[in-house]
C-alpha cells in the first residue's frame, strides 16, 4: 500500500527536500535520511536546538536549523506527514524491533 499524497511545499529551504523515492515524499534533510518531522517532533517535544546539533553532529548545525525553519514555513505539510507516519505505524501492528511512535 502507497503513502497517501502530503500536502505540496509553501516555502522551500534549501537543505530540505521532498523525493517521492526517498522516505516516500517526507520532507528531509539533503544528504541524509532523517525526516523533517522526526527533528520537528522532538523540538515540539521540548528537545532543545543544542540537544539536536549533538544528536545529529553529521547534519550541522545549518541543516538542522534549516529543517526546523522549513517546518515552521509548512506546517500543513509536517502535520499531514506526522498524521501519515502514525497511521502507517498503527497499520503495520505497532513497534517492530527498531520503530518507535512519534
Amino acid at each position: 500500500m502507497s503513502a497517501p499524497p502530503l500536502p505540496r511545499v509553501l516555502v522551500a529551504h534549501p537543505h530540505v527536500r521532498c523525493d517521492a523515492h526517498i522516505l516516500s515524499g517526507s520532507p528531509h534533510i539533503i544528504g541524509s535520511r532523517v525526516p523533517v518531522r522526526r527533528l520537528w517532533s522532538w523540538h515540539r517535544g521540548g528537545t532543545t536546538v543544542e540537544t539536536l546539533f549533538r544528536r545529529y553532529p553529521n547534519l550541522g548545525r545549518n541543516k538542522v536549523l534549516d529543517a526546523l525553519a522549513f517546518a515552521y514555513d509548512n506546517p500543513e505539510l509536517i502535520q499531514a506527514d506526522l498524521e501519515r507516519e502514525q497511521r502507517l505505524f498503527e497499520e503495520r501492528g505497532g513497534p517492530t524491533k527498531f520503530a518507535r511512535p512519534l
